[in-house]
């Protein structure tokens, strides 16, 4: 089978990730072409994320490469056996390859934290809200539809078998924006409270009053797995979204999280009585905006 010219993210990943070790190992290609009796060319290619390296020759390099039991040889070993195709890869040549890549990510996630200062979350959103975001960034309604579809179908993350734990942090000017019109906010704001109900669901907001630092943080998800070396940092952008791998790029994006959850409002807790919301919290300011509409 010849290199493939669009790898995907876990493609592209586990090749770094491998390059990577084989560097700190001190090996040259050569020497990991050795170990697995195949050209030189072909750790290229798997490095690249260009083709795919079986399980046992994975072994090998792992073993080679110094990366002894733990949660970074799991996760290497699970990103090559997942070379199986996904839900998400039944819309390619309809869905770009970034949509597409979040699927997956999320999918093979077990933590997902997200910080929105302007929207709410594409896995949070309602069908209607989504549209009418959307419409908006495709500058057409009806080539927004299958993104549409797409963006909801995602969500199963939140409710499968085993779901995905998702952290939210909203800034109170994505519940006051006007998108789609009063009622597709409504539903909306409801939808936030309702998804609250989840156990792996957590959203707090963050107040205008606790100053400029979401702005300033903008709009990441860090999408977090069995080991924080193999985390990954999500940074959108409309002309050309960023995937950062790096660890000290990832570990500052997860403090900046915290930093961000420490300022936020108590979470939403939709089973809490009433009085319990004397204080100003995440569920209050909701029910408010909400109201306000």
């Amino acid at each position: 089978m010849p290199p493939r010219t669009a790898p995907s993210e876990r493609q592209r990943r586990l090749g770094a990730e491998l390059r990577k070790l084989r560097t700190r190992a001190g090996m040259s290609g050569d020497d990991a072409s050795a170990v697995l009796d195949v050209e030189r060319t072909r750790i290229s290619h798997i490095e690249a994320g260009r083709v795919d390296v079986p399980r046992n020759g994975l072994h090998k390099l792992l073993r080679a490469y110094g990366c002894g039991e733990g949660g970074l040889f799991e996760g290497l070993m699970a990103m090559a056996h997942d070379r199986g195709k996904g839900w998400w890869d039944e819309h390619r040549g309809v869905i770009g390859p970034v949509a597409r890549d979040l699927a997956e990510l999320e999918s093979r996630s077990t933590v997902l934290r997200l910080h929105e200062p302007l929207f709410i979350p594409g896995m949070l959103q309602t069908e209607g809200y989504a549209r009418a975001v959307l419409s908006e960034t495709e500058g057409d309604a009806q080539r927004a539809e299958p993104y549409v579809a797409f963006r909801i179908a995602r969500q199963r993350a939140l409710t499968a078998d085993v779901p995905v734990t998702c952290r939210a942090i909203i800034h109170e000017a994505a519940l006051r924006a006007r998108i789609g019109g009063p009622q597709t906010m409504r539903r909306q704001l409801l939808r936030l409270i309702e998804v609250s109900r989840l156990p792996n669901v957590t959203v707090q907001i963050f107040p205008f009053e606790a100053g400029a630092y979401s702005a300033y943080s903008r709009t990441f998800a860090i999408f977090g797995g069995a080991t924080p070396e193999l985390d990954t940092v999500y940074l959108e952008h409309p002309v050309n979204s960023v995937f950062l791998r790096d660890g000290e790029h990832t570990g500052e994006y997860a403090k900046m999280f915290e930093r961000l959850s420490g300022l936020a409002l108590d979470a939403v807790d939709p089973a809490s009585p009433p009085e319990a919301h004397e204080a100003r919290d995440s569920l209050s300011l909701i029910q408010h905006v909400m109201y306000s509409l």
